[in-house]
């Protein structure tokens, strides 16, 4: 018979899949794959602009014109500063637990070639999802099994066909290739003891993507990144029970859609703005089947958002300036949020450049600070808080660079 998870199991379990590098609203999804889209808070990415536009909606490949290459590397150098509060029935008087979050560097790729005068193809090459948070052993936290390591790691390739339908009209279609893997090493496990839960896993989606110009100097895109589902295969590391194989059944990833618009306002000037939905609503149930016990773990994470905008400005013929907005509306509420995750609604600034070296070569890069709205993370129970989070209550802090830069070849 399937049971709820316990405090202890839910709370590790639910670790190997959790918990972001910068602590953003994101939950652990990966916006950074474009140093150009980076400058301006993504506004207008998924109608264009850069070859890594694909990303979004691999209808932007009809910008290609001969052979293109893209290479980006994006930093990303978070802070998560979680407090527990005191606990006087419990004896405990607070403590500062610091920065749980670790630093990431992003690499993103990608390559197109026109076919013919009316079809492309591309392929990107990026890591969508992606996650690293520890506590100290010493944390009372890490003490409890209430928190300790959280790790996700993903690839993907993403192959797409763009064709011109019309002068106004492109179409696109292509397929997601992703390998996912999650890992939670040293955490109690109630009676189970001190475990390692640990699983990967190869997963299929699909990406499609509409461009329409409607007006000279107006471009409108709509993209699609499919969902993808997958089943890890992995193993419970227990120092009690011993060592079992194990699934992880319902790691159900969101469908994405971004909506992007970009109009031309003089010669020299575009502005730009975007929307983005995550279909974090289908993240819900984790089943663990192959231990001691099936186990189920919820998450009931909410649906996100993403609004931005922003413009461009040519400052001479081989230098572009721009710079954006972007709000995240976090699929993480109140009453899911744990010590793993310290998520919620953010904001972030972006200032970008791109340098036009020649015909061949140019590069792109692009900064931004995220700071996440301080936080209440409360405790199980009476406290509104999952049953992951014990009997601590808390606050985080939370706050994020990012620097991305790309080379781009044209031949």
């Amino acid at each position: 018979m399937r049971t709820s998870c316990g405090l202890a199991v839910c709370s590790a379990a639910a670790a190997a899949l959790s918990g972001v590098p910068e602590a953003h609203a994101t939950a652990f999804a990966i916006r950074q794959q474009s140093a150009y889209g980076q400058g301006a808070s993504f506004a207008g990415i998924a109608a264009g602009g850069s070859l890594s536009s694909m990303f979004w909606n691999p209808a932007t490949l009809m910008d290609v014109e001969g052979l293109e290459i893209e290479a980006i590397g994006t930093g990303i150098l978070g802070d998560a500063e979680v407090k527990l509060d005191a606990q006087p029935a419990l004896g405990f008087g607070g403590s500062d637990e610091g920065d749980i979050a670790h630093d990431a560097f992003v690499p993103s790729g990608y390559a197109a070639y026109r076919l013919t005068e009316r079809f492309v193809l591309g392929v990107g090459v990026n890591s969508p999802f992606g996650l690293a948070t520890e506590y100290d052993d010493d944390s009372i936290l890490a003490r409890t099994g209430v928190a300790g390591k959280s790790e996700v790691f993903s690839a993907s390739l993403n192959p797409a066909l763009s064709v011109e339908v019309t002068d106004w009209l492109a179409l696109a279609v292509g397929v997601q290739i992703q390998y996912f893997d999650a890992r939670l090493s040293g955490q109690a496990l109630g009676p189970l003891g001190v475990s390692t839960l640990k699983g990967d896993d190869v997963g299929f989606g699909v990406t499609a993507g509409i461009r329409v110009t409607p007006a000279p100097g107006t471009e409108i895109g709509l993209g699609y990144r499919s969902s993808i589902d997958h089943e890890l295969d992995g193993t419970l590391n227990t120092a009690n029970a011993g060592t079992f194989d194990v699934d992880y059944d319902g790691v159900d990833l969101p469908d994405v859609v971004t909506l992007g618009i970009r109009q031309r306002i003089t010669d020299r000037l575009r502005v730009m703005a975007g929307a983005e939905w995550s279909n974090w609503s289908r993240f819900d149930t984790v089943a663990i089947e192959g231990g001691p016990a099936p186990i189920d773990l919820p998450f009931e994470y909410d649906d996100g958002w993403f609004f931005s905008g922003g413009a461009e400005f040519d400052l001479t013929q081989r230098v572009a300036v721009r710079a954006g907005i972007g709000f995240d509306v976090s699929p993480i509420g109140d009453d899911v949020r744990t010590y793993r995750l310290p998520a919620n609604d953010g904001l972030s600034l972006s200032v970008g450049v791109s340098y036009r070296h020649d015909e061949r070569f140019s590069f792109d890069l692009g900064y931004s600070i995220g700071a996440v709205e301080d936080m209440e993370i409360p405790a199980a129970g009476a406290g509104g808080g999952p049953d992951v989070n014990g009997p601590f209550s808390g606050r985080a802090d939370t706050h994020v660079h990012f620097l991305a830069a790309a080379i781009k070849v044209k031949l």
